[in-house]
């Protein structure tokens, strides 16, 4: 059997740090999923485009793939940058990323389709869990989450603490104090400085910046 695993980063490179030590354990590709912000065009200029995603959950139409936004070969090589309501720009490659663009796509054309909250929840996350999962991707926030089998999840958790992944409940309750309470895909995206200041909040003295 597996589980779903998954993480909150503040930290770009801290997400990719800790889906190299995923990949290091043997889960494979298709199992790991990544969804990052670009709110600050950190990965490239952003798409208004949605793009499409193959069976393996590769982007494989937007402005920029692999190579361009720092990844180089396995799960990376798939991103592609993404515009999503609710989301802002991202990048996005794996599993998750098929619900991702699936959702932007029926919000573009006014179907009801699964979302990325649906998504998590689906995959055993709980209600809140969900909810500020999304809305940290929203607010410069990259999100990781893999399948992972039984006997590998201890090993896979400690391998996504272990690079300053953040604790889903202590950061629920920081954004409820600014008066937030779930996540919303019709709230406005956030700004390249609003993200800054977001990510500056939290980061510890010894973060390393994008």
């Amino acid at each position: 059997m597996t589980k779903t695993i998954t993480r909150l980063f503040d930290d770009y490179a801290d997400a990719t740090n800790a889906l190299h030590d995923l990949e290091r354990l043997g889960i494979p590709n298709s199992h790991i999923s990544i969804v990052a912000s670009n709110a600050d065009g950190a990965h490239g200029a952003a798409d208004t485009t949605l793009g499409d995603v193959d069976d393996h959950g590769d982007v494989s139409r937007g402005v920029s793939t692999g190579a361009a936004v720092g990844g180089v070969g396995g799960l990376l090589a798939g991103l592609g940058l993404l515009a999503i309501p609710g989301l802002g720009p991202i990048v996005a490659a794996g599993w998750l990323a098929s619900t991702v663009v699936g959702a932007g796509i029926g919000a573009a054309g006014g179907a009801a389709t699964g979302t990325i909250v649906g998504a998590l929840k689906d995959a055993g996350h709980t209600d809140d869990e969900a909810h500020v999962y999304s809305e940290g991707v929203r607010r410069g926030g990259t999100l990781l989450s893999a399948r992972v089998e039984d006997d590998l999840v201890a090993d896979a958790e400690a391998s996504l603490d272990r690079h300053r992944s953040v604790d889903a409940t202590t950061r629920g309750a920081a954004y409820r104090q600014d008066g937030w309470s779930t996540f919303d895909d019709t709230a406005p995206a956030y700004t390249p400085s609003e993200v800054v200041a977001e990510r500056d909040r939290y980061r510890s003295p010894t973060t390393t910046a994008y």
